[in-house]
């Protein structure tokens, strides 16, 4: 579900821009929540940063887009802010403030929704998945991203990661559910490979970033099989 902030001071483009974003939904499926503003002090009230993306009309009675787009930025700076106004000039002001990009008014549904897109694959891009580890002194919190591999150690789990070595209390069968949706697999009983940090295979090995380990014959086909999956997704 993706958060928007609709912020602008006409009553009947408001409604106009929210049966875009429900014909958009239709069309691509993506879900969204939509909170609508009149204007620019409304949203600033009480900000807090839990949207995705800010619509912000320019030209606004009490607070302009281009202020409120300043204030927000202060608060929050990884919303993605996109302009809806009548001039183009606007926009170079609008990359003053990290703004993606803006739509013109009147605002036809082809170009709000190839804004609405661009939007929707720059928090894709940037989508970060978390791992909370207990460590020896407290909690550690870790971007998948950056694990070339886990290796199992009895009752304990060895993390081999961009950020350095640890080990954390657990099991790898447990860690290996909690990344069910990230690109991991075994290529032994003993690793858990990201498919993302990995080089090249050959001669039942596998290169995992600095790290070289070896392909057990059990586990060879489903983990040729993973990794060819998650090279044709990221080609697709």
């Amino acid at each position: 579900m993706i958060r928007i902030a609709m912020v602008e001071d006409e009553a009947a483009v408001r409604e106009q821009l929210m049966g875009y974003v429900q014909r958009y939904t239709r069309q691509y499926g993506t879900e969204f929540s939509v909170t609508e503003f009149a204007d620019g002090v409304d949203i600033l009230e009480n900000y807090r940063p839990v949207y995705d993306i800010v619509f912000l009309d320019v030209e606004m009675k009490h607070l302009d887009g281009m202020e409120t787009a300043r204030r927000i930025r202060e608060l929050d700076r990884d919303v993605v802010l996109l302009f809806i106004t009548n001039m183009a000039q606007y926009a170079i002001k609008g990359y003053a403030v990290g703004a993606l990009d803006y739509v013109l008014k009147p605002v036809p549904y082809f170009a709000f929704s190839q804004q609405l897109r661009k939007a929707e694959e720059q928090l894709r891009r940037r989508a970060r998945h978390y791992l909370a580890l207990p460590v020896e002194g407290g909690m550690r919190r870790l971007d998948s991203s950056l694990i070339y591999y886990l290796e199992s150690e009895g009752h304990r789990v060895h993390f081999y990661t961009e950020e350095g070595d640890f080990v954390a209390a657990g099991t790898l069968k447990a860690f290996e559910e909690k990344l069910a949706e990230r690109p991991f697999a075994r290529c032994n009983s003993g690793y858990l490979v990201n498919l993302a940090q990995v080089k090249s295979v050959q001669q039942g090995m596998v290169q995992v970033g600095p790290y070289e380990l070896q392909v057990s014959r059990p586990r060879r086909k489903a983990f040729l099989t993973a990794l060819a999956d998650h090279i044709g997704g990221e080609g697709a």
